[in-house]
């Protein structure tokens, strides 16, 4: 199996959403491009879509559906330094694609809300974070939350790629997305529960890509 049949599994399971397909094939198609170039992923987003993101970076961040061996020259570092430990800690260790969390930034994005902008919090982590070739993906079930916006503004202009994980109206969000997955329902509820199988999907195909052997 490979990528686009991943995704063929998605929509035959879930078909109210065939319509986001190209979407989510394109915003396939630019994480793993970031990844193919030695990037990395950022995300964001508020309450039940700041969960989202750290569900997403937790998926990433280690093995999903496929075992992941570790680069076979960490491997021998290991072995190399530590012996037995080092082949203990190489057989553990699980591949991974760089993916960082910004809500998980307890300390700045508080630090930034009190003393300098609530909105802007994201952003900073963005300009802070981002290089150009990475790419943000940002989870907003209206589209219109404001420090999302300003992370995906911010995002554009360091050379970063945009994919935005969204609701049927996209809100401001749709302009500012290279890719705009828009989940097709309205109420918070229902587009977050629509956006699971979506980014569970994006990560399998991800895995695959890299990992599918």
């Amino acid at each position: 199996m490979g990528p686009s049949e991943e995704l063929d599994g998605l929509i035959s399971r879930h078909g109210a959403l065939a319509p986001c397909r190209e979407a989510i094939w394109s915003a396939f198609g630019l994480i793993s491009g970031c990844y193919a170039s030695g990037g990395k992923l950022l995300v964001c987003g508020n309450g039940g879509s700041a969960a989202d993101g750290e569900h997403i970076v937790g998926e990433l961040m280690k093995g999903f559906k496929l075992g992941r061996g570790v680069a076979g020259g960490v491997a021998g570092r290991l072995a190399e330094l530590y012996g037995d430990e080092g082949r203990r800690i190489a057989g553990t260790l699980q591949g991974a694609l760089p993916a960082i969390s910004l809500v998980g930034q307890v300390a700045l994005n508080t630090a930034f809300a009190n003393d300098v902008s609530p909105e802007m919090a994201f952003a900073q982590a963005v300009y802070g974070l981002g290089r150009e070739g990475d790419v943000i993906l940002a989870i907003s079930t209206s589209g219109n939350a404001r420090n999302v916006l300003c992370a995906l503004r911010t995002a554009r202009a360091v050379g970063m790629r945009t994919v935005g994980l969204t609701g049927a109206a996209g809100g401001g969000m749709a302009g500012l997305c290279d890719a705009a997955i828009k989940a097709p329902e309205t109420e918070t509820y229902k587009v977050q529960e629509l956006h699971l199988p979506i980014y569970h999907a994006l990560c399998a195909m991800l895995e695959l890509e890299f990992f599918g052997g």
